[in-house]
């Protein structure tokens, strides 16, 4: 019985996959392309606001500035970067991050589609209705909860 147990185990382990890792293949120093930094400007100021400009020699360009004006002292940044992709078109991308999140503006950027037909007017008409019968639903909340004794309700002990 040992042996049965013995040998499940030992079949077990080597059926388990075995994880390995090998290091990425070393490239000749033929295959390495140098880029060089052509310009790295950075300016960082003691009340945490900042500017950044940095461009390379294939091209890519970055200029950032940021300073903690948003809530809780967070830091709001703005600026844009270019590069040129490999199918050759420029990509040039503004952006914003602030409270709001990463807003990136380009032309290059997807764009939901156009509705594709104007809403008929009985979809509107029913969407009204429902706001209608929400607003009416917490106004007679309001109501009742005006109403209710202050024995039936929560509060702090007196």
């Amino acid at each position: 019985m040992k042996f049965v147990i013995l040998f499940a185990v030992a079949t077990v382990a080597f059926a388990a996959p075995q994880y390995g890792y090998s290091a990425p293949p070393k490239r000749s120093s033929e295959e390495v392309e140098i880029v060089p930094i052509l310009k790295d400007e950075r300016v960082h100021e003691e009340d945490g606001s900042y500017n950044l400009d940095v461009e390379t020699g294939n091209g890519i360009v970055l200029s950032q500035s940021g300073s903690p004006d948003g809530p809780d002292g967070s830091v709001v940044k703005a600026g844009e970067y270019s590069y040129t992709a490999p199918d050759g078109t420029l990509v040039h991308v503004k952006f914003v991050a602030d409270e709001n999140g990463y807003q990136p503006q380009s032309d290059l950027l997807p764009v939901a589609p156009a509705f594709p037909h104007p809403i008929p007017q009985f979809v509107l008409d029913q969407i009204a209705f429902a706001a209608a019968e929400d607003a009416a639903r917490s106004s007679e909340e309001e109501v009742a909860a005006s109403v209710r004794s202050p024995a039936l309700s929560y509060g702090a002990p007196q």
